[in-house]
């Protein structure tokens, strides 16, 4: 059963340039870098709620760097970028 991503951690949450470091949703929390072995192993999936559809989440790579982004959607491109900050 895929897990809806809710929130986010950032290092600095202003800048569009800096990654996430966390993810997380209703009652969890984890490292991108879990949520992205975890997406590869197949132990979980992910997907944020964008206008009432599910986007899944996915693994891409940039220069070597892995981290993850949702599918290609007629919605905003940044979905995991517009959550709002994990407590």
């Amino acid at each position: 059963m895929a897990k809806q991503i809710a929130c986010i951690n950032k290092n600095d949450r202003e800048s569009k340039y800096e990654r996430i470091t966390h993810v997380g949703g209703a009652g969890w929390k984890v490292t991108q870098q879990a949520a992205i072995s975890n997406i590869e192993s197949g132990s979980e999936s992910y997907y944020v709620s964008q206008g009432g559809k599910e986007v899944n989440v996915v693994v891409a790579t940039r220069n070597g760097v892995k981290y993850l982004k949702t599918e290609a959607d007629s919605s905003e491109p940044n979905n995991l970028l517009s959550l709002p900050e994990c407590p």
